[in-house]
């Protein structure tokens, strides 16, 4: 049924010896999300104490320093260095062949276990003889049920009422939400037909026994996997249960978004192949034929889905010039109206919105789905302005058109950076967070936050049973856990962070589940590391602790693109100054608005070159190096310390975050900061 894995694929770091019983090994395939398998790790350790196991990491051929660390940091830990993407069920058999475990713990790397995850379902197992693969809840980020916990095999019938949507409109039907099995109770054990790869116990037996299913089926790439293995489990006369008494957080990472032709041709094909191997035999072949024309069709609407997406954000610049440039020429024309409004509007208005998004396509400003950076936008209008405006030294019909057209280039600007800011990059501005977890690790992610160039949220305290050490640092203690829910209730915090160090993977997963119908989210903050985790990312907050060892050398972005941004955004500021400078009146003293407008008052020096916006404060040069190339700015690259509180690590922090991260986006959001935050004393 599986094809042998092939050889020149892996590396192992560890030889097994059969001298030992070995209760579970668990099998982890990792792709480029290192931080989460190091979490997954230290789960599957914390619930390994009372057994004996073996952990496995099959890496494939991930870019980032996924294999490096598992061997640094864990060297208990067999790995198994892939040198191509061979595939989850390749890469897992590679790993379960060489294991010797009696059950194997399949597990996603984007997962946190309970502390008695494996003891649980090792003990269900043992109660249940007959059973030979087994899940367990899995909890999304925010604390909900996940419902590929268990799942029905995709019949021609369960197929089509999942299509046509009425399983979601109808969860508790038997016959309409039987994919998920929506009708069972969540606090239920039951017998199931599947469960998902990214957490199952499977007896060996089960596997490579007598009656044996076989591994995982290595046709199957990336999805379809687990189906077709608990279909052939089910087959071979074992049974496959789902049980509620333990849980796991599984963060779904997004290395590969389901809009995506390649997913969409992976997970499709996938339920073909599924529908070729069982499902043809057992059903007359106009049924299977239908089902074949619903999977094409629903990846036909994917793909358009698709389509409409990478269409949207040039539509919508196109759209946003022509508006603003069409509104400067219809007042630059006003009083003339005539030939002259109708020709603008006519060729030179769509003319350098076509010109302008065309320019901006070609320098990558619509490459990365939702993260669209702005120095393409700047340089697109830029060369959409130049090009028009040299054709009407030629075309002496629209000679006329340079004024408004040079008049509508900041607006054009500021229309395509809003819609940017507002929907392709929402940011978590003015969220609040707490804590659960000890006064020093508050502390810590306070300092950790406030010298990040762009925190997504502040810390207003920290919850803790402990009494000990409740005035350490600035961070105000605020309840204790049994509160979190008035805490979040009355005063509307919007993140939950929990200490890793201080609070078990149960307490987490109990929080989670009992404040779940909260508008929150739920954060970990690292054992080890600047980063927190939490809905199907990795945020790094600083560049990890530099003890006064800076690096000697820093790559800093082109010269020529800052003074650029500085240059243009200075104009920009320039003409909102009367604007800015008129609304800071209305606001009091010390505000926001206020603090922001004054700095404007150095824009000569940025057009001078001595200053650039973003930069260094005088306090922060101080310990910064040199050899950095750190500028001075009129906005700093911290809005949350104060000069009393910065030290030669927070400022070190700050200033290598940001010259390792800049760019016109994270410039754009610290200029707007100094906009929104009051003056710090």
């Amino acid at each position: 049924m599986t094809r042998s894995p092939q050889g020149e694929f892996a590396s192992s770091d560890a030889q097994t010896s059969p001298a030992s019983a070995v209760d579970v090994s668990v099998v982890i395939v990792n792709y480029n999300v290192c931080e989460f398998l190091v979490q997954a790790i230290r789960s599957v350790q914390q619930a390994s104490r009372n057994l004996t196991t073996e952990i496995w990491v099959v890496d494939n051929n991930s870019i980032d320093d996924s294999v490096e660390t598992v061997r640094r940091d864990f060297p208990n830990v067999h790995v198994i260095a892939n040198q191509e993407n061979a595939g989850f069920g390749t890469a897992n058999n590679q790993a379960i062949q060489q294991s010797r475990g009696e059950f194997v713990f399949i597990l996603n790397p984007d997962t946190i276990v309970q502390e008695d995850t494996l003891e649980k379902m090792v003990a269900f197992m043992g109660s249940h003889p007959d059973c030979g693969a087994l899940g367990c809840q899995i909890l999304n980020p925010d604390g909900t049920f996940a419902p590929e916990s268990r799942r029905a095999f995709p019949t021609p019938q369960i197929a089509f009422w999942r299509m046509t949507g009425l399983g979601r409109l109808f969860p508790k039907s038997r016959r309409f939400g039987g994919y998920n099995m929506t009708y069972l109770p969540v606090d239920e054990a039951n017998e199931v037909d599947a469960l998902s790869g990214s957490c199952m116990l499977t007896r060996r037996e089960a596997l490579v026994g007598r009656r044996g299913a076989g591994l995982f089926d290595e046709d199957f790439f990336m999805y379809g996997e687990d189906l077709d293995l608990c279909f052939r489990i089910q087959q071979a006369g074992w049974s496959i249960w789902y049980t509620p008494e333990t849980r796991i957080i599984h963060y779904k990472g997004e290395s590969t978004k389901k809009g995506e032709i390649r997913y969409v041709r992976l997970f499709y094909g996938a339920m073909l192949l599924f529908i070729e191997k069982h499902l043809q035999e057992q059903h007359s072949t106009s049924l299977a034929s239908l089902l074949r024309v619903a999977i094409m069709l629903r990846a036909f609407i994917t793909l358009v889905g698709n389509v409409f997406q990478r269409i949207l954000p040039p539509a919508t610049d196109l759209v946003g010039i022509f508006g603003a440039t069409a509104l400067m020429g219809i007042l630059r024309y006003a009083q003339t109206g005539g030939t002259f409004t109708t020709v603008f509007l006519a060729t030179v208005a769509p003319a350098f919105a076509i010109l302008s998004v065309v320019g901006i396509a070609a320098g990558g400003g619509y490459r990365r789905a939702r993260r669209y950076p702005l120095l393409p936008v700047f340089t697109g209008l830029l060369a959409g302005f130049l090009m028009v405006a040299a054709l009407s030294f030629f075309v002496q019909q629209i000679a006329f058109s340079r004024f408004a057209l040079l008049a509508s280039l900041p607006l054009s600007a500021l229309v395509l950076s809003a819609w940017r800011f507002v929907f392709a990059r929402p940011r978590l501005a003015g969220r609040t967070a707490i804590l659960v977890g000890s006064a020093e690790e508050a502390e810590r992610l306070r300092r950790l936050m406030a010298s990040h160039p762009r925190p997504e949220f502040l810390v207003k305290g920290f919850v803790t049973d402990d009494s000990d050490g409740l005035s350490a640092g600035s961070c105000p203690h605020v309840g204790r856990p049994s509160g979190l829910r008035d805490l979040v209730r009355i005063r509307g915090f919007d993140d939950i962070v929990f200490a890793a160090r201080d609070v078990s993977n149960l307490d987490i997963m109990n929080h989670m589940k009992s404040l779940r119908d909260l508008n929150v989210q739920f954060r970990i903050l690292s054992v080890v590391g600047d980063h927190i985790i939490g809905k199907a990312t990795i945020n790094h907050l600083a560049a990890g602790s530099l003890n006064g060892n800076p690096p000697e050398v820093i790559q800093l972005r082109s010269p020529f693109a800052r003074r650029s941004f500085d240059v243009f955004g200075a104009a920009l500021l320039t003409l909102l100054f009367p604007i800015l400078w008129l609304l800071s009146r209305f606001t009091r003293r010390g505000s926001g608005l206020r603090n922001g407008t004054a700095r404007l008052s150095g824009l000569p020096t940025v057009f001078a070159g001595s200053r650039s916006l973003v930069g260094a404060t005088a306090d922060m040069s101080s310990f910064i190096p040199d050899n950095w190339g750190m500028p001075l700015g009129l906005f700093p690259v911290s809005n949350s310390l104060s000069a009393q509180e910065l030290e030669k690590e927070d400022s070190l922090r700050t200033a290598w975050h940001y010259l390792t991260h800049q760019g016109p986006t994270l410039n754009i959001a610290i200029i707007l900061a100094g906009f929104t935050t009051p003056r710090i004393s």
